[in-house]
């Protein structure tokens, strides 16, 4: 069911999801006292492949941290090869494959004249995301060859569909949807044509474009086949300033869903005529679900459900099911809690019990989790390979920062009913240890090591650790017998 609303009742939600004027609330100072536990499972973190070093494109930014490379993601190409993507959001896209291929640099768009540009804030700019059309491989179809980037770009090097950096205040940078046409899909070098897809203005330098992905469990032929999904944040700064995450007439703070081959002359794209906002005046259409503070990363289960992490302000880190037309509750809430929004006068601050009642429909996490326990979630998977069986039905995520493996059991999640979260044990080099004291290198956000941990995933459904700290793909699976 899509939780449609529109913008003529906004005024009048958004009131009534605060408390009265004169209402004594008190902010609580420990939101979540539970602490994660270790759980029972124990697998292998096991090396598997480490991207070439790479360096950032400016030296002694604000709060840098060190990265032997900054790779983010590892998915599977999908047209039967076995080939995995690995990006670096330094501005390299590597091939690799299932059976542990040295990594092929396949396209460096740092010498492409695309506007490309991460000096802004390198801990999270640069070129975050690349998906391959589920038709990369498909010789006679429209998506044969083609594969798409999200990364960042300087002010003005293109056409913004949104938020025009001179008109609209958006000059910090942009974060941009780039198409690539491969010569040869099965070379592991591009060569080819490209274009931009969809260009949105930013005004602070962070809570860029995250994760863009075709959902996989679609049937070719379905009307799902095809489209291109993709998590925008607020814009950046702290505490939503414009209030983004509750506007609806640009797509900021949301997961927006598009057609990539469908461009009209207008724009690079066209609008799926199902997303749960069209034909409402100064909504955005490309909106699938909203109300998101700085979402990074969120993948499908084999039954179609959407999972999403969505980092927090000061104090709670979210596990989402994204639901078509959702509103998240971004400013408003943070968690299961209301934010110091919804106290009057209305300001930043700590966290609040929320009101009795939600007169505006949010979607509330299946998880949770405070900054007792990490600082950032990025987001994960279900698993449903073969490697590991205990960890089949689990969703699998981390606190990147930390470099903490958390799960979740998957099956029978409800919004607002809340999981509990677990923490895998991992043998790392031979010993089990924490993440973090293995590969971290000093952390300039908050006190102890960085590890700057990620997740990807194979054909198979196998996971894989990704860490930035060491540049080192690791992949999960039995503990080895020695």
């Amino acid at each position: 069911m899509h939780l449609v609303r529109s913008l003529a009742t906004t005024a009048l939600l958004l009131a009534a999801s605060t408390f009265p004027a004169g209402a004594q609330v008190e902010p609580l100072t420990d939101p979540i006292p539970e602490p994660i536990r270790k759980g029972d499972l124990i697998v292998e973190a096991a090396r598997f492949v480490r991207a070439p070093q790479t360096v950032d494109s400016v030296a002694n930014a604000p709060l840098l941290t060190p990265s032997h490379a900054r790779i983010q993601y590892l998915t599977p190409v999908r047209d039967g090869s076995g080939r995995l993507i690995l990006n670096d959001t330094r501005g390299v896209v590597y091939i690799t494959d299932e059976n542990g291929m040295e990594p092929v640099e396949y396209l460096d768009v740092r010498g492409r004249d695309i506007g490309f540009d991460d000096s802004m804030f390198p801990n999270e700019s640069g070129l975050v995301s690349v998906a391959f059309h589920p038709q990369f491989g498909d010789a006679g179809t429209p998506g044969y060859g083609k594969l798409y980037t999200a990364y960042s770009a300087r002010s003005g090097s293109g056409r913004a569909d949104y938020l025009d950096f001179q008109e609209d205040d958006a000059m910090s940078h942009e974060s941009v949807i780039r198409e690539w046409t491969a010569d040869d899909p099965r070379a592991n070098v591009f060569s080819g044509t490209t274009r931009e897809v969809f260009r949105i203005g930013q005004f602070a330098p962070n809570h860029n474009i995250g994760t863009i992905a075709f959902n996989p469990t679609a049937e070719p032929g379905s009307p799902e086949h095809g489209l291109l999904y993709a998590c925008l944040g607020d814009a950046g700064a702290a505490y939503d300033p414009l209030d983004y995450g509750q506007s609806l007439s640009e797509p900021h703070g949301a997961i927006i869903r598009i057609d990539p081959l469908g461009g009209d002359g207008s724009r690079g794209y066209g609008i799926p005529a199902d997303n749960p906002f069209v034909g409402e005046d100064g909504v955005a259409p490309e909106i699938w679900a909203y109300g998101l503070r700085h979402p990074q990363q969120f993948s499908w289960d084999t039954d179609g459900r959407m999972f999403l992490g969505d980092i927090g302000q000061n104090l709670v880190e979210e596990v989402n099911l994204v639901v078509p037309g959702g509103n998240y509750g971004w400013r408003l809430r943070e968690g299961t809690f209301a934010t110091g929004f919804t106290v009057p006068p209305g300001r930043p601050g700590p966290l609040y019990p929320r009101p009795a009642e939600d007169e505006q429909p949010f979607v509330y996490p299946v998880a949770q989790y405070d900054h007792d326990e990490g600082y950032a979630i990025s987001g994960g998977y279900v698993y449903r390979g073969q490697a590991v069986p205990e960890l089949q039905g689990k969703y699998v995520f981390t606190d990147f920062p930390r470099g903490r493996v958390l799960y979740i059991d998957a099956d029978g999640l409800v919004p607002g009913e809340l999981a509990e979260v677990r923490e895998l044990r991992l043998v790392v080099d031979g010993e089990e240890r924490d993440l973090g004291d293995a590969v971290g290198h000093p952390n300039t956000y908050a006190p102890g090591p960085r590890a700057d941990a990620r997740l990807g995933i194979d054909s198979a459904g196998e996971i894989y650790v990704l860490t930035k700290s060491d540049g080192w793909v690791r992949k999960l699976g039995p503990v080895q017998a020695r």
